[in-house]
């Protein structure tokens, strides 16, 4: 037992392997998803979490980062549109499918092509799926927690996402509703005996909610390690966390939830690569 501990212990700390996105487009099976190494991108790091769910193996393709290369003068991220129509992280490709760029396409491949004996994501009851769906929106959907998260500094990425000083201020209130939501959602539903967001079983919304909060609740490195890369985001977290309208609805429900969802159901400690601190 000790001896396979030990394996274990030693797999999950090798740092995973990254393909390039040539070598990911040439592919013509098995499911493949971009990722910046060492950085737990919100959206990217949300889709692993589905896939693990789901137990879809993933091959991890390398995301071009914006800007410029400096030896080239070319933009990074040409050959990523040119193939996908788009920039965004994470990109989804499966076997020799059409490429999958937003959450909601790539939920519902994930829910399609994952194992048998996995949990069901997607409710089939439609009354619990519309409650789902809703739930996901106001969390991923434009103007929703992520979206106005990023409006929150100006920066490249806040003004990919519509950054202004009037949206800017608008943000914290905007946040702030959306975790007070979540909050009364988690009470309702624990008056039903229920620990999850929708329902009596686990669903999409839980993952989403769960790993997308991180970037106002921060989590301990047993959950989410540090590396050279991500000490930076995770420092911009611990600041969104410090604002007055956001700190003030972080309740301690919100907190057993996100940690019970990820150490439960998601792999713990993150396996992210890069470089750790």
């Amino acid at each position: 037992m000790d001896d396979k501990r030990s394996t274990t212990k030693k797999q999950k700390s090798q740092s995973p392997e990254f393909i390039t996105l040539d070598d990911a487009a040439e592919m013509k099976s098995g499911t493949r998803v971009t990722f910046v190494p060492g950085v737990q991108a919100l959206y990217a790091e949300a889709l692993k979490n589905i896939c693990y769910v789901k137990k879809i193996p993933l091959v991890r393709v390398l995301h071009p980062l914006m800007g410029v290369d400096k030896e080239t003068g070319e933009d990074r991220q040409t050959q990523l549109y040119d193939l996908t129509c788009q920039t965004s992280l994470p990109t989804m490709l499966h076997d020799d499918e059409r490429p999958r760029n937003v959450w909601i396409e790539q939920l519902a491949l994930a829910e399609q092509i994952g194992d048998v004996d996995s949990p069901a994501l997607i409710p089939d009851n439609f009354e619990l799926r519309v409650e789902m769906f809703g739930l996901c929106a106001v969390v991923l959907a434009e103007d929703g927690l992520v979206w106005n998260i990023r409006i929150l500094n100006d920066n490249p990425l806040g003004r990919k996402y519509g950054y202004s000083e009037e949206a800017s201020s608008n943000a914290p209130a905007k946040v702030a509703e959306v975790i007070n939501l979540i909050d009364s959602r988690l009470e309702a539903q624990k008056k039903l005996g229920s620990p999850y967001l929708v329902g009596n079983t686990l669903t999409a919304v839980d993952i989403y909610w769960a790993t997308l909060s991180m970037s106002t609740l921060p989590t301990s490195p047993e959950i989410m390690p540090r590396t050279q890369q991500n000490k930076g985001m995770l420092m911009w977290f611990e600041g969104n966390s410090k604002i007055p309208e956001i700190a003030e609805v972080l309740t301690k429900r919100i907190e057993d939830h996100q940690r019970y969802i990820l150490t439960t159901y998601c792999e713990t400690p993150a396996v992210l690569g890069g470089d750790p601190l």
